[in-house]
């Protein structure tokens, strides 16, 4: 059976990335983006959290990472954008209330998004900015002897050529460390990930990627697969990796949804509670303000099941923009109640939305 959801309107604001942690310290999630984080648990409650530059249609703001940047205890957030070329914390002001700080980390160029993935393997999550025009470099929180953050990273390049658009994170090579998806290939891990050189297999074409383009074996044969979006284009497939006779690496492209456009960011989770994964995603409402194709299509979010043999789309919301919506650069998935069911927290051009997941 399909699951059910309430959808609700919770700010008529054009932020297209939104985060889920605890900005107060009370125990309960909190909904943050761009210059507002709304109070747990209705969420009713609207906190100024800073001014975000504005840039025609769009915030400088593609992404919203929870980090305890400053190892106080409160937590902070990572942002950044196209405009300011930079990535940024946000400072947790803590008890005393009032705007939160902002701090550069990096000036890096263009950034279409930032992640934060595991890059070293030692537990914390590094910041990893996709900037399309530009170099792979990742930023680690410097940390004390007792594991806090110091309100300062180091920065690593691993790889000086252009990203291109879109970024992946996963052990494609199946040696246990953790690779890099880019638009036109991927960079397989050495040992030291900080000292060693990264290998650039150029083994195919993304085209217009999400972010993510998600590493997951897809069919259970032991090999991590792609699932990739088109963010500026129609298009949702799976890549499959294989070996062909002589045991070289093979990918095989697999239609998801080929009649949908601006799959921008992609999430695979546990959405209906039965152990596997699912694809969680939607269409960016106006992600290049109309000049995509597909840009005036109906918008949409959705589900994908893997049923043993091909994805099967299960439609969360779908229809004309304000009716229907669609999901930003970046949206999160969590549980936002206690229900122990997973919410999706949606923002975008076309307001901020919450599908409070009633199970089936």
């Amino acid at each position: 059976m399909p699951l059910r959801f309430e959808k609700r309107l919770i700010a008529d604001e054009r932020y297209e990335s939104a985060g889920v942690f605890d900005a107060n310290n009370n125990g309960l999630p909190d909904i943050v983006s761009g210059a507002y984080w709304y109070e747990g648990p209705d969420f009713k409650k609207q906190h100024l959290i800073g001014e975000v530059m504005a840039e025609g249609e769009y915030f400088d703001d593609f992404s919203t990472i929870p980090m305890d940047v400053s190892g106080d205890g409160w937590t902070d957030f990572v942002t950044g954008g196209w405009w300011g070329n930079t990535i940024r914390w946000r400072e947790n002001p803590g008890a005393k209330g009032g705007e939160w700080p902002e701090h550069v980390i990096a000036e890096c160029g263009n950034v279409e998004g930032t992640r934060a993935w595991d890059v070293d393997g030692d537990g914390q999550p590094e910041l990893v900015p996709n900037t399309p025009m530009g170099p792979l470099v990742v930023y680690k929180l410097i940390v004390d002897e007792s594991g806090r953050g110091t309100g300062e990273f180091s920065s690593h390049s691993i790889y000086a050529e252009e990203q291109g658009h879109g970024l992946g994170f996963g052990d494609i090579s199946g040696d246990g460390r953790g690779d890099f998806v880019l638009a036109k290939g991927w960079l397989e891990a050495p040992e030291d990930p900080w000292r060693g050189q990264w290998v650039f297999h150029q083994d195919f074409d993304l085209g217009s990627a999400s972010l993510p383009a998600i590493v997951t074996d897809v069919n259970d044969d032991g090999l991590n697969d792609l699932i990739v979006g088109q963010a500026h284009a129609y298009g949702l497939d799976w890549w499959e990796q294989g070996r062909d006779a002589g045991g070289r690496r093979t990918w095989t492209k697999h239609p998801i949804d080929p009649f949908n456009s601006q799959y921008h960011d992609l999430q695979w989770v546990d959405i209906d509670g039965d152990g596997q994964c699912e694809l969680v995603t939607g269409k960016r409402y106006r992600a290049h303000c109309g000049r995509d194709p597909g840009a005036f299509d109906n918008v949409g979010v959705y589900y994908f099941k893997w049923n043993g043999e091909s994805f099967s789309k299960q439609v969360i919301d779908y229809g004309p923009a304000r009716a229907g919506t669609g999901l930003g650069i970046m949206f999160a998935v969590a549980d936002l109640g206690g229900t122990g069911r997973l919410d999706i927290v949606a923002p975008g051009k076309d307001g901020l939305y919450v599908f409070f997941n009633e199970g089936e």
